[in-house]
């Protein structure tokens, strides 16, 4: 957490935009599926790899394995000859990971083959053309021709095709073989598997010879009209730990987001193994496939699920993009752009949303700062996406946020109940001197000892509370509103001051009219005394039995009344201190020993109290007189009562949820 503010931020989310690879999935890669000679094979995905089932034999395999071993700019690491090739560590992103392993099973010698087809030159994969080329030298003597080959989105490779190899020989990509190639990739992607398509093309001698400058910028060499030579799927299996945190991300009333680069099908796949399209939910083109009409007739509200293309996103208009986000709700957005992604955060925020956003790359950035908090990827992530986001992620994994969420809730809430604990006591401490002035009363309670109940027993409770573990039901609450829900807000201060102060005011206000009534100073004598009773030179003041008290007298009274009035406020502090462990549930329910600090909290205050109340020579430095046993008891009864109500408010908040005791009385 690159400060602290964020995890605040983070436990009043109400939206995650995720990344779906190597967040919400493992980010390692497997080929599983390849498509070639229009047929589907399926690859081993068993420890070893060693026993594929397919031909190897077809001239059309042997094309694909030299397209995936050099357009592929993964590279083992240095000094693991002796390493089981599964579990060799690669320089590279996931895809060219697992693509390299695959064809380094088979071939057993990719750095070799790449040795022998120089690469020439090439343009690296981007998000905005999402495909990746290198030309290289081929490495049959008799051909003097530079090989181009291509990989990326397939229906990107399939745009830029005109030809497709089938048994080995070109021919004509014609409307049978697009929709042969268009259902296998719905099939492949349909499992949820990340597909590529890869072409080639034999660039002519005559017009590329072996001297010729190619130029990447000014795409000096033909990128279309190439020779389609097959597909071929990676399976990259969700994280276990991310079903479970998208099922607390819904019941605590986060709506979580897909954003991938991938094509809607995989997209949908995953999202609805991983829970963020739940079981039933339907998108519109399920409804119209489910009535049999065409899916413009769909009515698109009657969707919970909705699965946007990044072709589609860009020609929304914002009103099209807020519908979508209102009404639907579950969400994937598949074949976007980084740039699109600021989109998706910038809608999102429309809706009044607390916006927390992952990504990795350079051009997530922009996404990351307009986000209210940034999530970067440690793993995978780039330095300008670090440096933009507000948190780093350090295990790339999506059940880190729900956990980060929670813990920002937890640190919300406990900063609250420390506050509403500090705030009860002041009216305790403010009504003395009102009294005191209004009814014209001996004082009850001194400054020096509101001091120690200020900056002595209430220091170490004060501090215990971020040591309190997060109630039952804080993953089950909505989530905070943004610039309405604050730490101290009108039910807080109306109940810590107007109802647990006012009982605290009333419980020490007893105890000081005790010590006043058994030293034989009457409620009624007590009215009006305050002159007389502070005149030093005033030595015959009759209590209500008649007998005279000297100024000396008078002011040892005093003190044991402030001592009182000081251990009845702490006695009921004890009590509001248990109470707001829970805002909502049962104290009970919390568990007493659960947090070992509030007990040394309790501790603390009554062995404060009393070595104030009892250590030999306090009434002469710091005014506090000792007290007899009984007057520690005399404002239980409050405490008790304190206890009670809090209970009672918290038992009708659980029972009777949106009413208006809810509304006022939850905090």
């Amino acid at each position: 957490v690159k400060n602290l503010e964020a995890v605040e931020t983070l436990g009043s989310t109400s939206i995650i935009c995720s990344d779906k690879t190597g967040t919400l999935t493992q980010n390692r890669m497997t080929v599983a599926h390849l498509w070639f000679d229009n047929q589907i094979h399926s690859a081993d995905t068993s420890e070893d790899q060693t026993s594929q089932s397919f031909d190897q034999n077809s001239e059309t395999w042997t094309a694909l394995l030299k397209i995936v071993t050099l357009c592929n700019r993964a590279e083992f690491r240095a000094g693991q000859e002796n390493v089981p090739i599964l579990k060799r560590v690669v320089v590279g992103d996931a895809s060219e990971t697992a693509l390299l392993k695959f064809s380094e099973v088979i071939t057993g010698n990719v750095m070799g083959i790449r040795d022998q087809n120089r690469k020439v030159t090439e343009i690296p994969f981007n998000s905005t053309n999402k495909f990746q080329l290198s030309i290289h030298e081929t490495d049959d003597p008799n051909d003097k021709r530079f090989l181009l080959v291509m990989k990326g989105a397939p229906e990107r490779i399939l745009d830029r095709c005109s030809t497709i190899m089938i048994g080995g020989k070109e021919q004509a990509l014609d409307g049978e073989m697009k929709e042969a190639f268009q259902t296998a990739y719905m099939e492949l992607g349909g499992l949820g598997e990340r597909v590529l398509g890869f072409c080639h093309l034999y660039l002519p001698e005559d017009e590329f010879p072996e001297s010729y400058a190619f130029d990447t910028d000014a795409m000096n060499f033909p990128t279309s009209k190439l020779c389609f030579v097959g597909l071929l799927s990676m399976i990259d299996p969700p994280r276990s730990t991310v079903p479970d945190a998208v099922t607390k991300c819904r019941s605590a009333g986060i709506k979580v987001i897909m954003v991938t680069g991938d094509h809607p099908i995989t997209a949908k796949a995953i999202a609805k193994s991983v829970g963020i399209i739940s079981a039933g939910s339907e998108t519109t083109d399920d409804i119209a496939k489910r009535l049999n009409i065409p899916v413009e007739q769909v009515n698109k509200r009657d969707a919970k699920a909705a699965v946007v293309n990044g072709g589609e996103l860009k020609d929304l208009s914002q009103e099209d993009l807020d519908e979508i986000l209102i009404h639907h709700s579950e969400i994937v957005f598949a074949r976007t752009s980084p740039q699109q992604k600021l989109i998706i955060v910038e809608g999102c925020q429309r809706q009044n949303a607390v916006v927390a956003v992952t990504g990795d790359g350079v051009n997530d950035s922009p996404a990351l700062k307009k986000a209210d908090i940034g999530i970067a990827m440690g793993i995978a992530g780039s330095d300008a996406a670090k440096n933009a986001a507000d948190m780093i992620l350090l295990d790339d994994n999506f059940a880190s946020i729900v956990i980060g969420v929670e813990e920002g809730r937890l640190i919300f809430d406990n900063i609250k109940k420390s506050i509403g604990y500090t705030l009860t006591k002041n009216i305790a401490e403010l009504c003395p001197f009102l009294i005191y002035i209004i009814a014209s009363i001996p004082l009850p309670i001194g400054t020096i000892t509101i001091l120690f109940i200020d900056l002595g027993t209430d220091i170490i409770p004060s501090v215990a509370f971020a040591y309190e573990k997060a109630e039952r039901d804080i993953m089950n609450r909505k989530p905070r509103r943004k610039n309405i829900d604050r730490l101290v807000n009108q039910q807080l201060a109306l109940y810590a001051y107007l109802q647990i102060g006012i009982m605290q005011s009333v419980g020490a206000f007893l105890n000081y009219f005790t010590v006043m009534a058994q030293q034989g100073f009457l409620l009624y004598t007590l009215l009006g005394l305050r002159v007389r009773w502070e005149d030093v030179h005033e030595q015959e003041v009759e209590d209500s039995y008649g007998q005279e008290w000297t100024f000396y007298q008078r002011q040892f009274l005093e003190w044991t009344a402030y001592t009182a009035f000081f251990v009845s406020i702490v006695v009921e502090q004890m009590a509001d201190l248990i109470m707001r462990r829970t805002r909502r549930n049962s104290v009970f329910q919390q568990g007493f020993f659960r947090n070992k600090v509030i007990l040394f909290g309790l501790a603390s205050q009554v062995i404060i109290a009393v070595f104030l109340s009892y250590c030999p020579g306090m009434p002469y430095a710091l005014k506090f007189a000792p007290l007899r046993v009984q007057y520690w008891f005399v404002s239980a009864p409050y405490a008790l009562l304190i206890l009670f109500y809090d209970e009672m408010r918290k038992l009708f908040i659980r029972r009777y949820p949106g009413s208006w005791w809810d509304k006022n009385m939850y905090y």
